[in-house]
């Protein structure tokens, strides 16, 4: 292998999915008061998203907490159970109707953030892999010119594509129902495709 060069593609997509961490969470006088109130808590929420169609597919328990709060160790002031929900909603135009939904639940919700994703990725990827392959062979063919040698064939491909969006954490449960208007912002996710070509000269 004689030239070895590397190529970046890059598309802008839109998404049309959106991943939200939700839950709830309770404190009570004893674990077991505790962990009766945060499971009814969570079959409450739970039943309350099938109400507005989340499908049961796109409900998965993400977390699931019990222990003691300590007021001065070691005496317990309370015990604290959290329940954690991850919900899929495969229509971005209903997810403050979704989020309106989980605050609805009552004092026990809690909004730990969002993620925005892409649902069909491969076409944009096929894009960008094409615009990676393109600019690196145009790097090889310069190289080759450069060295005052004849460009040979491709003798190996790698390549790495760009990971998944990080989820948005951190919002408040007031301010996201309180929003009259659109309160999410998916805005455009850049799918990144990196090629490194080896070739040899002709």
């Amino acid at each position: 292998m004689d030239i070895t060069v590397s190529g970046e593609g890059s598309v802008l997509v839109a998404p049309d999915t959106l991943r939200l961490y939700a839950g709830v969470e309770v404190r009570r006088a004893s674990a077991g008061e505790a962990f009766a109130a945060v499971r009814a808590a969570a079959a409450r929420l739970g039943e309350a998203l099938r109400q507005a169609g989340i499908a049961p597919d796109d409900l998965s328990t993400s977390e699931l907490s019990l222990g003691p709060e300590y007021e001065s160790y070691p005496k317990v002031s309370a015990y604290r159970a959290a329940q954690g929900l991850e919900i899929v909603v495969r229509d971005i135009g209903r997810g403050d109707h979704v989020i309106d939904t989980v605050v609805g639940v009552g004092e026990e919700a809690r909004l730990h953030g969002v993620a925005f994703e892409v649902s069909e990725p491969g076409p944009a990827l096929a894009e960008a892999r094409a615009k990676a392959f393109r600019q690196a062979a145009a790097k090889a063919a310069q190289y080759a010119e450069l060295a005052g040698r004849p460009l040979g064939r491709v003798v190996e491909v790698q390549e790495s594509a760009g990971g998944p969006p990080r989820p948005l954490r951190g919002m408040a449960p007031q301010t996201m129902a309180a929003e009259s208007e659109p309160s999410l912002s998916p805005g455009r996710q850049s799918l990144r495709v990196q090629v490194t070509l080896g070739y040899e000269f002709a």
